[in-house]
């Protein structure tokens, strides 16, 4: 078993930020409630790795999926693009902003082994949802995680109704055994079923923190 930790989307923007840490763009333009709680949980795995991944949204100002990109339309209004409907956001994760940072309280000097930040919505009509990206965007990601022979991968981060659920859901379909801590990510919406459902489908195994070592040993034996 090789095992890899992907961390998706841990940015200030997804992350509550007081109303002086706002002001200071700190980030917080699309805030999933609790956010911050995430952290710990990610210092906790950071050291159990030999491959960690972070994702980060990284887009530019006018992207294609921002409501604003689209005079008369509001944020969370519903818009073809693509071919498809999808969701207008509130500006978020500008590229060299803020905002599109890490949180600051992740502490990378935990990793022992290697780490990668792989960017994804990087051009102005692409927003995948998940770190593998989509039919528009590669992300690179699929093959760092074949270079390093990793069969297993754990992911948490933001959201978990979103993009933390399109990154487990793909590393599902490309054949890795994938398990989302569910304390080390939060979900936008109340309503989860959904997205638990699709984890069920494809086999997606969803454990608290504590479960891991106990998850690792059946792993390692079965």
């Amino acid at each position: 078993m090789k095992k890899a930790l992907i961390v998706v989307d841990a940015q200030y923007d997804f992350i509550p930020a007081t109303e002086e840490e706002y002001k200071n763009g700190m980030g917080g333009a699309l805030a999933v409630k609790e956010g911050d709680k995430i952290v710990p949980i990610i210092n906790e795995f950071l050291p159990k790795y030999e491959l960690v991944i972070f994702t980060k949204d990284w887009h530019q100002r006018d992207n294609a999926y921002f409501a604003a990109s689209h005079p008369g339309k509001n944020n969370f209004d519903q818009m073809e693009i693509n071919g498809k409907t999808e969701t207008l956001w509130p500006i978020h994760c500008v590229q060299n902003t803020r905002g599109a940072d890490l949180h600051d309280e992740i502490n990378l000097s935990l990793i022992k082994g290697k780490f990668f930040i792989i960017k994804k919505g990087v051009e102005k009509n692409c927003h995948p949802y998940g770190g593998f990206g989509d039919k528009m965007e590669d992300t690179g990601l699929y093959e760092i995680l074949k270079e390093h022979e990793i069969t297993h991968t754990v992911i948490m981060g933001l959201a978990l109704d979103y993009c933390v659920k399109d990154t487990a859901l793909d590393s599902a379909r490309k054949g890795f055994k994938t398990i989302v801590i569910e304390d080390g990510t939060r979900a936008i919406h109340d309503d989860i079923n959904e997205t638990l459902a699709a984890f069920k489908n494809l086999g997606v195994g969803l454990i608290e923190s504590y479960e891991y070592e106990e998850w690792e040993k059946d792993q390692i034996h079965g």
